[in-house]
């Protein structure tokens, strides 16, 4: 059985806590990069959803990312670094995150997009407490207030105009999804000290892709049809390139990237400002309206960023 034994503590058991400036300046543009990589691998899926079953499109793509990022894994470290990685620990971690994706698949499903997108604006908490519970950071008024502001820039960036059939069950999931994903992603970077950063992104990419596959493979053994070959072009086979390779592979690079530097709890309030670049890419590329809203939440997130990280202080009150 796999086991998840903490590693050794590092010299600093935070990170992103006591960093230089320029390696935390670097951090938190890297995370803003990832989310502008994800947000825009987001249009191309409007082209694909409505071909194919939601978890087959999940296995297909995240299986198509980890074939991107083993061949640079191998030309970056070598075969002797990918033969003797921990291939057991890293599809057990991979598989939280897959089954992270197939949870909120499943909860937009039931619950609709509004109730997976706010409990996902949640997701700094969850970062946070494992912070708190692995790593020993201490809450401040300081700390909390940089995640309410996040939060709330979360959910006024939401469009409320779309539900669910059912929203308790749709709400059950997507809380598994934000716990799953945010523990697998804290995993990644602290259960492969060995390995280098894309190593550890590939060894568990592709152990979230066989979670994937596995699941996506039961669904059509119990009688899910298959998507139609017949509705696949040009323009879809670009789509999905964008959508997995783009959208997945670079975006979940950067993502471990960030964390390794800022940690998971700093990186995870950048995942509210994601409906803003949705939104700026939109009207950037598809002459989408632009949402003055979503602007605004957007710099409300940007500013529980700050605040979180202490560039911007609070006054002490007594």
């Amino acid at each position: 059985m796999t086991s998840f034994a903490r590693p050794a503590p590092p010299s600093d058991p935070i990170p992103g806590q006591h960093l230089p400036g320029n390696r935390l300046l670097s951090g938190h543009l890297i995370c803003m990069i990832s989310m502008v990589v994800w947000a825009a691998g987001l249009p191309a899926a409007e082209f694909l959803i409505p071909i194919m079953p939601s978890d087959q499109l999940g296995a297909v793509r995240i299986t198509l990312a980890a074939m991107v990022l083993l061949p640079v894994w191998l030309l970056a470290d070598g075969p002797r670094a990918i033969l003797r990685a921990d291939w057991l620990r890293g599809i057990a971690v991979g598989a939280l995150i897959g089954l992270a994706a197939w949870c909120l698949i499943m909860g937009q499903a039931a619950g609709g997009p509004v109730t997976a997108a706010v409990i996902t604006a949640a997701m700094p908490v969850v970062a946070i407490a494992l912070e708190v519970l692995f790593d020993g950071r201490r809450l401040s008024l300081q700390l909390i207030a940089g995640i309410t502001l996040s939060m709330a820039g979360g959910v006024l960036a939401l469009d409320f105009s779309a539900g669910g059939s059912n929203v308790a069950l749709g709400a059950m999931f997507c809380c598994g999804s934000v716990l799953l994903y945010t523990l697998g992603s804290r995993l990644t970077v602290t259960s492969f000290p060995t390995l280098s950063l894309i190593g550890r992104t590939a060894l568990t990419m592709a152990g979230a892709a066989l979670s994937m596959l596995v699941i996506a493979g039961a669904n059509i053994a119990m009688g899910a049809p298959l998507a139609d070959h017949n509705l696949w072009g040009m323009r879809e086979v670009i789509s999905l390139g964008l959508f997995a390779i783009g959208g997945l592979a670079l975006c979940q690079l950067l993502w471990i990237i960030s964390i390794n530097r800022i940690g998971i709890g700093m990186s995870s309030l950048h995942t509210n400002a994601s409906p803003f670049y949705v939104m700026l890419i939109m009207f950037l590329w598809l002459s989408a309206p632009w949402n003055w809203l979503q602007a605004g939440a957007a710099g409300l997130v940007a500013l529980g960023v700050l605040v979180a990280q202490g560039v911007i202080p609070l006054r002490r009150f007594r």
